[in-house]
């Protein structure tokens, strides 16, 4: 009988904590963001997808990967957007503006259209020089993944008409 009782006590504890341990808590959910350093930064879909555009030249702060395509250099502004050069003079570009591009991290160039990952969605840009403007010929919405934080967190309850395009660290609010 003392054997019995031992053995159900046993396969009770063992069945609580495998409950405990393999049931998918929160806590134990690989980015989950109750438990993250960072907050996501959020933008409404409309206006993500309105936001590309030209503005005067401005400093660097937090560079990305940098793209040379003929006599052009861009420099990626961490999901900000791109530092465009003019590189004619490669031991001295000029900085001719800014390509604003809410979470972009990369850029590919060819046959002048820029495609850029925007966040989770790939875009192919035109810039008309004469103008300082950009066009966005073509988007393919949800191409990438969602941007993880530093730490490596994805964002979970995000409304359906938003994007995430950066990370804060809860600690700066």
């Amino acid at each position: 009988m003392k054997m019995l009782l031992i053995g159900l006590l046993a396969a009770i504890t063992l069945t609580t904590l495998q409950s405990c341990c393999f049931s998918g808590c929160p806590d134990d959910i690989p980015g989950n963001t109750l438990t993250s350093l960072y907050e996501p930064i959020l933008m409404d879909r409309t206006a993500f997808e309105e936001s590309v555009s030209i503005s005067n030249a401005r400093n660097i702060e937090e560079s990305g990967k940098i793209y040379v395509f003929s006599n052009k250099l861009f420099v990626n502004e961490k999901l900000d957007g791109f530092h465009m050069f003019n590189n004619q003079n490669p031991s001295n570009p000029i900085n001719s503006g800014f390509l604003t591009v809410p979470g972009a991290t990369d850029v590919s160039i060819i046959d002048n259209v820029l495609y850029i990952n925007q966040a989770t969605d790939l875009i192919a840009v035109t810039i008309d020089e004469t103008t300082s403007t950009a066009t966005v010929t073509k988007r393919i919405i949800n191409t990438f993944p969602p941007l993880r934080s530093p730490d490596g967190d994805i964002a979970f309850d995000i409304p359906e008409d938003s994007v995430v395009i950066g990370w804060q660290s809860i600690f700066e609010n």
